[in-house]
């Protein structure tokens, strides 16, 4: 049961300074959208991708095994991890309003509307897959339910989880028992390729291909990504009321558990999602295969979370923590800056690449994106407290102009708190 409602204090007459972040957080999100980038990309290029046949164009063997690995080992996964460390922000700022003693839930309201108005933005004029609507629309449940405690927060996760992949295993099989089925290859395959003709055209006719495909992805957030996804904030509202990553060398033990449990299932998981996925004859396997991947794929999130936080809490793990520290610190505007790039690549706005790039070219894409942004972090934070798109939330948030230069709160990649 839910406690009753506290009083909020007001905000203070002077500002208070911001806490140290923590600087594991932040590399920890920066791996994370590492992994949300390598599945975008392949969304953004390929029209085929996600539909009941593949790309015609790129048939190969090696075609086939880059396809089969970003699905097993990236799709569905790191936007767990994305918003389990939302929700374990979420505890951050909520220590931090306590110690300033400003009033918390006006400001978080705020913070959700410019993330749904950012988000919206996003999704009509660059990837209608959008997230950052789902995690405003979310954070109002989070909101609701900040009071929960540790083990009813867990309870609930873990309900979403088995709730949803007993949904789709029961409607796979269903569909599998009466012989029920999608529409044809052909029809599927003429839909991809009137879809890239409007994503090659004009910068109208690109808008109206987006908004086009909203209603399907506006189903699979809602039906897909949205349970899945609210578990995971509520497992990172426990994990953060226990400040379990506060200190991660008290943790390793338990890190090497996750590990050793999480590396084989989630990767037997993955590997058949991914075959379900790539080679299945009808819709009841692809549903199937999402009710397995919605169990196997948040303990493969886990391991590959336990792996970076190890390696971070390590004498080595300072370049890895320099690398993606200051790419975590501005996660919002790498977000949007990925599918801009992305954008000018593969539709009207630019080259118009749609359905043109081969499986591997796009993983090397990706990886040169990121590391170009990884550079730029640094320099950028070198100068600014803030990215741009994390200022201009900051100010909504806020209700006020925030500073915008000085040197951020630890150094980029050296000490870092308050989670976006």
């Amino acid at each position: 049961m839910l406690p009753a409602p506290r009083t909020e204090p007001t905000e203070p007459a002077t500002p208070q300074a911001e806490p140290r972040r923590l600087v594991h957080l932040d590399a920890l999100r920066g791996f994370a959208l590492f992994g949300i980038l390598m599945v975008n990309i392949t969304y953004l290029a390929s029209t085929y991708h996600g539909g009941a046949v593949p790309d015609p164009a790129f048939t190969g063997p090696v075609d086939h095994v880059a396809r089969f690995l970003v699905t097993m080992l990236f799709e569905a996964k790191f936007y767990l991890l994305f918003s389990f460390l939302f929700g374990y922000g979420f505890t951050l700022q909520l220590n931090s309003a306590a110690r300033s003693g400003a009033r918390f839930t006006p400001r978080f309201l705020r913070r959700l509307g410019g993330l749904y108005v950012l988000g919206t933005l996003h999704a009509v004029l660059l990837f209608p897959g959008d997230i950052l609507t789902t995690y405003a629309v979310l954070g109002l449940v989070l909101l609701w339910l900040r009071r929960l405690s540790p083990a009813a927060a867990v309870r609930i996760a873990v309900g979403l989880f088995a709730c949803a992949a007993l949904l789709y295993l029961a409607l796979g099989t269903y569909l599998a028992a009466t012989g029920a089925g999608g529409p044809a290859p052909a029809e599927v395959a003429a839909a991809s390729e009137q879809s890239a003709e409007a994503l090659r055209g004009t910068p109208a006719e690109v808008i109206g291909a987006h908004l086009d495909q909203l209603p399907d992805v506006a189903f699979l957030l809602l039906f897909f990504q949205m349970p899945a996804a609210l578990a995971c904030y509520l497992l990172g509202l426990a994990a953060g009321r226990r400040e379990l990553l506060t200190v991660i060398t008290r943790h390793r033990r338990t890190l090497a558990r996750v590990q050793w449990v999480g590396y084989p299932v989630g990767l037997a998981g993955g590997a058949f999602y991914a075959y379900a996925s790539l080679h299945r004859g009808d819709d009841a396997a692809h549903l199937i295969a999402l009710g397995v991947d919605m169990i196997t794929a948040p303990v493969l999130a886990a391991a590959y979370g336990a792996t970076v936080l190890r390696l971070l809490s390590t004498l080595r793990g300072r370049r890895l923590r320099r690398a993606l520290a200051p790419v975590g610190t501005m996660t919002l505007t790498h977000y949007l800056t990925q599918s801009l790039v992305c954008a000018l690549l593969f539709t009207g706005y630019g080259a118009a690449l749609v359905n043109r790039v081969s499986p591997l070219m796009l993983v090397a894409a990706a990886v040169a994106l990121f590391g170009v942004q990884a550079l730029a972090s640094r320099r950028w934070l070198r100068r600014h407290r803030y990215g741009p798109a994390e200022w201009l939330l900051r100010a909504v948030t806020l209700g006020a102009r925030p500073p915008g230069r000085g040197r951020h709160a630890a150094r980029p990649g050296g000490g870092s708190g308050t989670a976006a």
